[in-house]
C-alpha cells in the first residue's frame, strides 16, 4: 500500500504529480477545518512535506503519532521544529545543492541592481522622464567591479557567491562563527568590523535563533552611508526596524532585499524608499531550480519509505 503523507502547502506541479503517484496525499491547506482534518488522518500519516517558509510546528508534529519523516522544499529549516523531530526520531530532509548556484546568482543580481539602480532607471524610462530630459541626464550610479564585499555566512551559497565576486574583481572577506580550513577568503570574526571595511555586505547565512537580529543598528552604522546591504538569507537575520531607520536617516546608503521579517508583509517604509530594491523571496525561483527542488522532496520521501534513509538529511 502507498504510505500516507501530509502535504502542508502546495508545491510545484511536477512534485505534486509525483507525490500523488507514489503516496496517498492529504492536503492540509484545502481542509476547511484543519483540526478535524488532522484528527481524522492522524493515525495513518507517516510522512509530511512542507516548504522552508511554512515549516512544521511542534504542536502539529505531536498530533501525528506515526510521523516518521519530514521532507522540506527549500534549504532553510528554521520553521521546522527540529527539536521535536529529534526527540521523536523523525527524519528531516531539505533541498540543498540544487539551489546553491541560483541563489548565489540572484544575490549578485540584487547587488548589481542596487549599485546600478536598475529598477529605478527602468521606472525613469517608463515614466517618460528619459524622453523628457534627453540623453545623459540620469544620475550616475555606483561601480561594482573592484569594490569590497563582505559575506555573512560562507556555506555553499556564500562560497558560490564569492566565486562570482572574484569574476567582478571584487575583494572578498567574510564573517562566520569560526574560520573554515582551505577557504581562500579573509575571515573576520567581528561583524561590525567587517561591515566597516566593505562597500557591500551580503547575507547568505542560515536563519533561526542563532542568527536572529545579527545585523543590528551597529552593523548598519559601520556599513555606512555609502554601503549597501543585500539579503538573500532570512528576514530574521536583520533588525528590520533598525534597517528602516538607517535607510531613512542616511546612516545606510542602500539595501536590496529578497526576504523580510514577516513575509509576505513588507514594511510600507521600505516600499516608499527609492534607495531600496525589493523582491518577493524569489532567489531560487526559476523553473529549472524549483523543479529540481520539488523532485528532491519526492526522492527523499521515496528513499525513506523504500530504503529507510534520506538523500539529503538535515544534521
Amino acid at each position: 500500500m502507498k504510505p500516507d503523507i501530509l502535504l502542508a502547502v502546495p508545491l510545484i506541479d511536477n512534485a505534486m504529480a509525483a507525490l500523488d503517484d507514489a503516496f496517498i496525499v492529504h492536503r492540509l491547506w484545502q481542509a476547511p477545518d484543519g483540526g478535524a482534518f488532522l484528527a481524522a488522518i492522524a493515525g495513518r500519516v507517516r510522512g509530511a512535506a512542507t516548504t522552508g517558509a511554512t515549516g512544521l510546528k511542534g504542536d502539529l508534529i505531536e498530533r501525528l503519532p506515526r510521523l516518521e519523516v519530514v521532507a522540506s522544499y527549500g534549504v532553510g529549516t528554521d520553521a521546522i521544529d527540529l527539536a521535536t523531530c529529534r526527540r521523536r526520531g523523525i527524519g528531516v530532509s531539505n533541498t540543498p545543492d540544487v539551489l546553491t548556484a541560483e541563489v548565489a546568482d540572484f544575490a549578485m543580481t540584487l547587488l548589481l541592481a542596487s549599485a546600478r539602480r536598475v529598477p529605478q532607471a527602468d521606472a525613469y524610462v517608463r515614466r517618460g522622464d528619459y524622453e523628457r530630459d534627453g540623453k545623459d541626464q540620469y544620475p550616475l550610479t555606483r561601480r561594482v567591479r573592484g569594490k569590497k564585499v563582505g559575506i555573512v555566512g560562507l556555506g555553499q551559497i556564500g562560497q558560490a557567491f564569492a566565486g562570482l565576486c572574484l569574476a567582478f574583481g571584487m575583494d572578498v572577506a567574510w564573517y562566520g562563527p569560526r574560520p573554515k580550513p582551505g577557504v581562500p577568503y579573509r575571515h573576520v570574526d567581528d561583524l561590525v568590523q567587517l561591515a566597516g571595511q566593505v562597500d557591500y555586505l551580503v547575507l547568505t547565512c542560515k536563519g533561526g535563533a542563532e542568527t536572529a537580529g545579527l545585523v543590528d543598528a551597529a552593523v548598519l552604522e559601520a556599513l555606512g552611508a555609502k554601503g549597501t546591504l543585500v539579503n538573500v538569507a532570512r528576514g530574521s537575520v536583520v533588525d528590520e526596524a533598525a534597517l528602516v531607520a538607517a535607510l531613512q536617516d542616511g546612516t545606510l546608503g542602500a539595501a536590496a532585499l529578497d526576504v523580510y521579517a514577516d513575509e509576505p508583509n513588507v514594511p510600507a517604509a521600505l516600499i516608499a524608499m527609492d534607495n531600496v530594491v525589493l523582491q518577493p523571496h524569489v532567489a531560487s525561483g526559476t523553473v529549472e531550480t524549483r523543479g529540481a527542488m520539488g523532485q528532491l522532496v519526492v526522492d527523499n520521501l521515496k528513499s525513506w519509505f523504500g530504503h529507510g534513509r534520506l538523500l539529503t538529511p538535515v544534521a
